[in-house]
């Protein structure tokens, strides 16, 4: 666990370490078995939100679906109350390794994950501007206008706050597995 200090507000966060998918090429391979080619390095970086809610993983699906190619890489983000917590970490954890497992499965995509300690909306645009990546993917629940205003929305803060563009992907109720945008 890491604290870091920016501007006069400091947050908490863990680096998951993630199980190690793309097989290590020894030195003096063949060149065509090396995987850390020029386009690979030039790929970009994605930031996708998570939580355990069906909307979370409908937003990382359709982002490997519809935005994630090969050269980049999928930084998963997820925000809990703390992460000194061990119980809560370590179901955070296996949720992060399984959907790295699935990233690297659909589109051999590396991906990087952190654990980040504080309010979710607050937390994803933090990460948004500490990456600056070229996407920001997360779910909403799909709330009304008043609903949202009344209860609070995390996308709607990262909309509003995010300096990053995000995606907001909005499951649509009658479309089933379709987004709306």
């Amino acid at each position: 666990m890491e604290t870091v200090e920016e501007d006069v507000e400091e947050y908490s966060w863990r680096e998951v370490v993630l199980p190690h998918l793309v097989p290590v090429v020894p030195d003096g391979a063949p060149p065509e078995l090396e995987r850390e080619t020029g386009e690979r390095r030039r790929g970009r970086d994605l930031l996708v939100a998570v939580d355990f809610g069906p909307n979370s993983k409908h937003a990382f699906d359709w982002a490997l679906a519809h935005i994630a190619r090969m050269a980049d890489t999928v930084h998963l983000v997820h925000a809990v109350s703390s992460v000194q917590n061990e119980i809560v970490y370590d179901k955070s954890r296996e949720l992060m390794e399984d959907l790295a497992v699935e990233t690297f499965k659909t589109l051999l995509v590396r991906s990087k994950a952190r654990i980040v300690e504080g309010d979710a909306g607050k937390v994803i645009c933090r990460e948004a501007d500490r990456l600056k990546p070229a996407a920001v993917i997360l779910g909403t629940r799909g709330r009304g206008l008043i609903q949202s205003v009344l209860q609070g929305s995390v996308s709607e803060y990262c909309f509003h706050n995010c300096k990053a563009a995000p995606i907001i992907i909005v499951p649509g109720k009658e479309a089933g597995e379709q987004s709306v945008l």
